[in-house]
């Protein structure tokens, strides 16, 4: 179904069975796959391929050369149709792949809204990605990587498969990411090592400063303390019980997870 709003190029396809909202515009040398569903306002500027069962919320532009719902490159994978959801005003830059999810882990590669991938940035099967992201230039995203809303992740890092990356971190460029990063925490170099706060982050989305000092104070105390990070986590719960952001970073620690936490002595804790 293709709205009556919809301008698509004479050079592109749109196969029998996609979606076209309204007002969307489609430039020259695209192919829009059957399976796929494009939410009103969206626009291909040229030589954009969008492939599988994905769905693209309202306000997207995406770029030339960029392939977006390509099957999962895993060696596992079943060629069962898996999805790909992506959020409202998400910008894709030149050159970004996104692959559909894989039927071993739920089916679906997950985006939110107003995102930003910048050129050939790379988000692997079954990833989750928050809202308000940044991933850089040529960022490599693994397999189920997690990451939460706000979080920056600077060019060319790379994330091992089924890390986790808290909301608001912050990933310095040519990082290599192999364990979990809390929430507001700063990593960087290869192999990554936490380096703080990212005290800036946290200032340009409102948190006061008596807050930042009390996140910084329980930092300390979690990675600096005589036990182990897990232990020193749990044991000043109850102290920092009317900080959201602190017990958000206690939660972090304290959930499952297939990766080591980073600290900042040796890369993992």
């Amino acid at each position: 179904m293709i709205a009556a709003s919809a301008t698509i190029h004479p050079l592109s396809v749109v196969e029998d069975g996609a979606v076209i909202g309204d007002n969307v515009r489609i430039g020259p040398f695209c192919h829009v796959g059957p399976k796929v569903t494009l939410g009103d306002g969206c626009e291909l500027i040229s030589h954009v391929v969008l492939l599988g069962r994905t769905t693209i919320g309202r306000g997207a532009k995406i770029w030339p050369t960029a392939v977006i719902g390509g099957d999962s490159q895993s060696v596992h994978h079943s060629a069962v149709d898996t999805t790909l959801v992506i959020g409202d005003n998400c910008t894709i830059r030149e050159g970004v792949t996104m692959n559909t999810g894989t039927v071993e882990h739920g089916g679906a590669t997950v985006i939110g809204d107003n995102n930003l991938f910048l050129a050939c940035s790379h988000v692997a099967h079954d990833c989750r990605i928050g809202s308000n992201v940044i991933l850089s230039n040529n960022v490599m995203l693994a397999g189920h990587v997690t990451i939460g809303d706000r979080a920056i992740l600077g060019g060319g890092s790379a994330v091992h498969q089924f890390t986790r990356i808290g909301r608001q971190a912050f990933i310095g460029g040519l990082s290599a990411v192999s364990y979990d990063v809390i929430p507001y925490g700063m990593l960087n170099g290869n192999p990554g090592v936490l380096s703080g706060l990212n005290v800036v982050g946290m200032t340009r989305a409102g948190i006061e400063r008596p807050v930042i000092h009390e996140v910084r104070r329980a930092y300390r105390q979690i990675f600096e303390g005589e036990g182990t990070v897990r232990a020193n986590a749990a044991a000043i719960r109850e102290a920092y019980a009317a900080c959201a952001p602190v017990i958000e970073i206690l939660d972090f620690i304290a959930a499952d997870s297939d990766r080591s936490l980073s600290s900042p002595h040796r890369g993992k804790a």
